[in-house]
């Protein structure tokens, strides 16, 4: 006699690997952060809501809520809700029809959520954000413990933009950026990205017969010369395979495990979930003392799943960093919209490309300034480049920028950097925001720095601690030069709480 598979809390369907699957007392609880897309909302000819995938996520989120999990979901889907309510027949393009449609459909979309998820007891709460209302470090705090508030209560948050009122230079640019950004706020376990494929593929798979399915990825950076990412994403949405490549940069910077799955089923969430926590349980030491059940960073998956021979869920993993980058650099790098750019010179960049260097940065190191920023605000860390790319070295080494600090003491190769007193890591995620910025009238240099034949590339991002004409006058110099030239020292970092993006080749 056939045997169907039972079916196990709702939407999750047993199989006969549960007794490996099914968590254990031991297996920790989760904090996940769940992202829909607006075409997994509403249909993207006639915009009518899609219920049965949102009936889905519902049932999905309450099952993992009744395994112990804490769930956010942030969800798309305001500007289409709008189409259909107002009788539109496609997304307009002006910015102010987009707000309005946004104002129109927001409430019935949390309305709708509303509706689901109170057919099964379970309380929500709507947050709107936008880059501005957390670029404010009091505010991003607040945001935080909001968050953290709500999940604790056992509601579920759902978190959207605040597209109404957002303009170019406050936006996420779309939700997968902003999932990431929630994910790394909470730091959270997991980040789903639920999206019309069942992972990440080297083509559009709906095009290409060709197509492989990528299962793990170790290095975002890497993974992007293997696949092709400009014909996904759909009419109504803003993203596609980029924004998602970008959100695990993010994510993954923060330590949060980011998985790319289908929309179509959102159940796989509870067993792509399980199955992990099954691979990490098998990976714990087999000795009869209680340990601590290893990082998924830690594991080789591929070994640890072969000796198993689980069954593994369709989808994409990508592996969090071993030395996340949190709170603080965290919210510099992602959350700030950056006023302008101090350029730094190649041993500075090599410095600061390293784990000891504590991510600050003396004026010793600075060739110039770019735009104008206030203390407090946060700027692109520059090189300069030759047009064709190579960074140039030889105008950089200046006699003064080497040999021990008269005020600290210490020594410094090329250029004076900072004490190694912070373990955090330099290497962080930043936003996709690496593109090569060419000379405007809004830099300082001056003498033989300045050249028609250089650019200069954007490396990372930190906190200035001084403001733009007040850096402009003490680059290149001592930190002792600070109190002579400023009249007053609050530091001898020009520059702190920097991530490097793109470190020394």
């Amino acid at each position: 006699m056939d045997h169907k598979p039972a079916r196990t809390g709702i939407g999750h369907v047993r199989g006969v690997t549960d007794d490996l699957t099914r968590p254990s007392k031991r297996s920790p609880s989760s904090t996940i952060v769940i992202k829909l897309g607006t075409s997994s909302i509403v249909h993207e000819e006639t915009h009518q809501p899609l219920l049965s995938i949102l009936s889905s996520v519902v049932e999905t989120v309450v099952n993992l809520r009744s395994h112990g999990h804490k769930v956010v979901l942030v969800s798309s889907g305001a500007i289409g809700v709008g189409l259909r309510t107002m009788d539109i027949p496609q997304r307009p393009k002006s910015l102010s029809k987009k707000q309005a449609l946004s104002a129109v459909g927001q409430g019935r979309l949390i309305a709708l959520w509303d509706n689901l998820f109170g057919q099964f007891d379970q309380r929500i709460a709507q947050i709107l954000l936008t880059r501005g209302d957390i670029s404010d470090r009091t505010r991003y705090l607040n945001a935080v413990n909001t968050l953290k508030e709500l999940l604790s209560m056992g509601v579920v948050p759902i978190v959207n933009e605040n597209d109404t009122i957002s303009v170019s230079e406050i936006k996420f640019g779309d939700n997968d950026t902003l999932s990431a950004i929630t994910s790394s706020m909470i730091h959270a376990d997991y980040l789903f990205l639920l999206t019309d494929v069942d992972g990440l593929y080297t083509a559009n798979p709906r095009k290409d017969p060709t197509a492989r399915k990528i299962d793990i990825v170790t290095s975002v950076a890497d993974i992007r010369a293997q696949v092709s990412t400009s014909t996904l994403g759909s009419n109504l949405g803003t993203g596609g395979m980029e924004t998602k490549l970008i959100a695990a940069e993010i994510a993954t910077g923060a330590g949060v495990t980011t998985i790319i799955t289908s929309s179509k089923i959102p159940s796989t969430i509870v067993d792509i979930i399980d199955y992990y926590t099954t691979l990490r349980l098998s990976s714990c030491p087999s000795s009869g003392t209680s340990s601590p059940v290893p990082k998924l960073q830690t594991i080789d998956l591929e070994h640890v799943n072969s000796s198993l021979n689980l069954k593994r869920p369709p989808h994409t993993v990508f592996k969090p960093s071993p030395v996340p980058v949190r709170d603080l650099k965290a919210w510099t790098s992602h959350t700030l919209y950056p006023a302008g750019g101090v350029i730094i010179d190649s041993g500075a960049h090599a410095v600061l490309s390293r784990r000891e260097s504590g991510g600050r940065l003396l004026p010793v190191g600075v060739l110039g300034v770019r735009g104008s920023f206030a203390s407090g605000q946060a700027v692109r860390i520059l090189i300069r480049c030759l047009p064709e790319g190579s960074v140039a070295e030889k105008s950089e080494k200046r006699p003064h920028s080497a040999g021990p600090d008269e005020k600290t003491g210490h020594v410094y190769s090329e250029v004076s950097l900072s004490r190694t007193s912070s373990s955090s890591s330099l290497v962080g995620d930043l936003e996709s925001d690496t593109q090569t910025i060419m000379d405007d009238d809004m830099h300082v240099m001056h003498g033989s720095e300045e050249s028609d034949s250089w650019e200069v590339k954007e490396v990372g991002r930190g906190l200035a601690n001084y403001n733009s004409a007040q850096m402009s006058r003490v680059k290149g110099l001592n930190s002792s030069r600070i109190p002579q030239l400023l009249g007053y020292a609050d530091t001898e970092y020009v520059v702190e709480n920097i991530t490097i993006r793109i470190p020394v080749n």
